[in-house]
């Protein structure tokens, strides 16, 4: 069984730290955790939401505008969902030992982009090179 990390409500991890050890580990665990949470409880706020917003609306454009406002919310839902599938696989890294590394090249990606974006599997660089080849791509 590990031993619990006790971290500081002000840490926040720092270059000259080795990379990806326990303190660091469990602060981007945490972060992942609480952005699932938000997210899920998010989700289930729409969902009352709508269940409580099912009403016959006579009026064709206050139907048609209600409408346009529940796609919109599906949609932000469903790329929601696809965020916390994609926390749940960052949480899955932190536990395998593989978070933080860049899937292209096995470097580390900087505790900076981490911080920003949590669920990163690539380095800035090996992101860029990706949006690169993938705006290639779309233009041909």
């Amino acid at each position: 069984m590990k031993a619990e990390v006790i971290l500081d409500a002000d840490y926040r991890p720092v270059d000259s730290e080795p990379f990806m050890n326990e303190r660091q580990t469990e602060y981007f665990r945490r972060k992942l955790l609480a952005w699932k949470a938000d997210l899920l409880s998010d989700s289930k706020d729409t969902i009352e939401g709508m269940q409580e917003g099912a009403r016959n609306i006579p009026d064709v454009a206050d139907r048609a505008s209600e409408e346009t406002d529940r796609a919109l919310e599906l949609r932000t839902r469903d790329r929601q969902r696809k965020l916390v599938t994609k926390i749940d696989s960052a949480l899955r890294r932190i536990e395998d030992g593989s978070y933080g590394y860049c899937d292209d090249t096995g470097e580390p990606i900087s505790l900076k982009r981490l911080d920003a974006r949590p669920i990163a599997t690539l380095s800035l660089a090996a992101q860029e090179r990706h949006e690169r080849k993938e705006k290639v791509h779309r233009d041909d």
